[in-house]
């Protein structure tokens, strides 16, 4: 029996938890979506008012079409948890446990590299290059606004050396820290979310790689039959 002068000890505190997070491309979906309108109506068009081949090529493109333009822009997505990163390629899904991240790269493309060496572009994360440069000159903006301000003596700016007690509305970036595109805000989150869980024995083993068979068998499948009816003549 417990005893006041003995209390049983405390209960580990629970480990934080991480909700999981998942990244796609807005852009890519949106883009996706008009393209399969586009392919279904010509081809369901053609099938029903096309004579003699032209049903059997229009639905040979159909199968060919509809997986890969499905795959190269509704299905890419990046998903992280607290255990790991899973990549959703076109035609490939990565699995990478945190431990196996070695670091991620930003350049004309964002891609994740792991300890082996071996690198895995994010297709849900696309560079723009567009959004960099306005992010570039909306911080530009905003600390020639701050430094403006700085020699006017805004009484929001406070004296040398203290935080300002009301934000202005001229500080700009001064206020919000440095400007960033969105993909590269979800690269900062995701190198944060590496560093703080790469060392978690949970958070263990080595990269897995699976071929996204359900993309690549229906598309090759259309491929063969278009090939076939364009060889018959």
């Amino acid at each position: 029996m417990t005893t006041p002068d003995h209390p049983s000890p405390a209960p580990d505190a629970p480990e934080p938890r991480y909700n999981d997070r998942a990244y796609r491309s807005p852009s890519g979906i949106a883009g996706g979506v008009l393209l399969l309108a586009i392919v279904c109506w010509l081809g369901i068009d053609a099938l029903v008012t096309g004579e003699g081949r032209t049903p059997w090529l229009a639905l040979a493109t159909m199968i060919m079409l509809v997986p890969l333009v499905a795959a190269f822009t509704l299905r890419p997505a990046v998903f992280a948890d607290e255990r790991r990163l899973r990549v959703r390629n076109p035609l490939r899904v990565v699995v990478l446990p945190w431990g196996a991240v070695e670091t991620f790269r930003s350049g004309y493309s964002n891609e994740v590299v792991d300890t082996a060496g071996a690198k895995y572009q994010l297709w849900a994360v696309p560079v723009s290059l567009r959004a960099r440069k306005r992010a570039a000159r909306k911080e530009a903006r905003g600390e020639a606004k701050g430094a403006a301000a700085a020699r006017r003596g805004d009484p929001h700016l406070g004296r040398p050396g203290e935080a300002p007690a009301v934000p202005s509305r001229d500080m700009g970036a001064v206020a919000t820290g440095p400007v960033r595109a969105h993909t590269d805000q979800i690269m900062d989150e995701l190198r944060q979310l590496h560093e703080s869980r790469a060392k978690d024995a949970r958070s263990q083993g080595g990269a897995t790689v699976r071929w996204a068979y359900e993309i690549v068998g229906p598309a090759a499948a259309g491929a063969v039959l278009l090939a076939a009816l364009l060889a018959v003549g």
